[in-house]
């Protein structure tokens, strides 16, 4: 979708919707491509990317972070693909970090590349890295990944952490009867290492691989395994949609679980989807897209741009079930391709 629908108050200082809530929260995929073919992402002989030149450029990227900073963002994610495979990405947090009003410029990677490009971020202001880490099994890994890797990736989580980022995560999808007897591993993790550990739902944005095995773990059921597998935990406060977080007694870092597809944070959702091919998606689970790229190339004044995001997010559905009952079958079937 080229246009969005109105009516819509553009005048408002703030990006909002009709369900009073407020974004100030800017995800942005700087690519598709990625160096790991994950399960529950895409398939093994990868997908038809967009090509460089129909990609966000670096003066574009940045010329959106700075209209929307005007309007009440002041948070900032880059994703992916594989943010580390674009050469640029220190230069763009960089210059992310020097624009008034972003307070928060956060990465987040699958770990094979960010030991070697770790300080050189930190160095440009990056403050926190979420890692994408699914089992500490290395034969587990290759089956997940379909490549090698395990041991850098754990290298990766130690390296962020030494050099004392404000904030280390990892992202573990949880699939039953695959990787869920590997909670008590992760949560032992956080034991030296102050990181927070995500426990996160499988979500059906996989490219038809695994969605429909049974492989599906709810956050109520991951809870229950958790509080049996450890019966004294400290509840603790997390991000907003770190809805269940907590520490065992003594440990360092903390674990959490996040209802990716329960989907029971959306009344408080604050956050904007840019892909990396310029669209504007308002939530997860919409196919509804709002393509911002022509503007940035057609000459457009900051004010038609930050008109035309605050009026595609105006139109977000109430919430991601609503979301997928009103969407047809669109054309990003697969996560890279949405950005993480």
């Amino acid at each position: 979708m080229t246009n969005p629908r109105g009516p819509v108050p553009v005048s408002n200082h703030k990006i909002t919707d009709q369900h009073n809530r407020i974004f100030d929260y800017l995800r942005i995929a700087v690519n598709e491509r990625c160096n790991l073919r994950c399960l529950y992402c895409m398939p093994e002989a990868g997908l038809d990317f967009i090509s460089r030149e129909d990609q966000l450029q670096k003066d574009e990227i940045l010329r959106v972070v700075r209209v929307v900073s005007e309007l009440g963002v002041n948070k900032i994610r880059y994703t992916g693909g594989e943010p580390l495979l674009r050469p640029d990405i220190s230069d763009i947090i960089a210059d992310t970090i020097s624009v008034p009003r972003i307070r928060s410029v956060h990465l987040t990677t699958n770990g094979l590349l960010l030991e070697s490009k770790a300080r050189e971020l930190k160095n440009a202001g990056l403050q926190g890295v979420n890692i994408s880490l699914d089992t500490l099994d290395a034969a587990r890994f290759f089956q997940i990944t379909r490549r090698e890797g395990v041991e850098k990736v754990i290298g990766s989580i130690r390296h962020a952490v030494k050099l004392g980022f404000e904030s280390v995560k990892i992202n573990m999808v949880v699939m039953r009867g695959f990787n869920d007897d590997e909670l008590t591993r992760f949560v032992d993790f956080t034991h030296d290492e102050n990181v927070t550990v995500r426990f996160i739902e499988l979500m059906p944005f996989d490219a038809h691989q695994i969605w429909k095995t049974g492989h599906f773990m709810g956050a109520e059921l991951m809870l229950e395994k958790l509080h049996a597998l450890f019966p004294h935990l400290e509840r603790i406060t997390g991000t907003s949609t770190e809805e269940h977080i907590f520490r065992r007694p003594g440990f360092r870092g903390k674990f959490a679980v996040i209802p990716a597809y329960t989907r029971s944070l959306c009344a408080t959702c604050s956050r904007i989807r840019l892909t990396a091919d310029g669209f504007i998606r308002n939530c997860l689970y919409a196919n509804d897209e709002y393509h911002l790229l022509p503007l940035l190339r057609d000459s457009a004044s900051d004010k038609e741009i930050g008109d035309f995001i605050k009026t595609a997010m105006w139109q977000k559905p109430v919430d991601g079930w609503t979301a997928q009952k009103q969407a047809d079958n669109g054309k990003r079937g697969s996560m890279t391709m949405i950005g993480g």
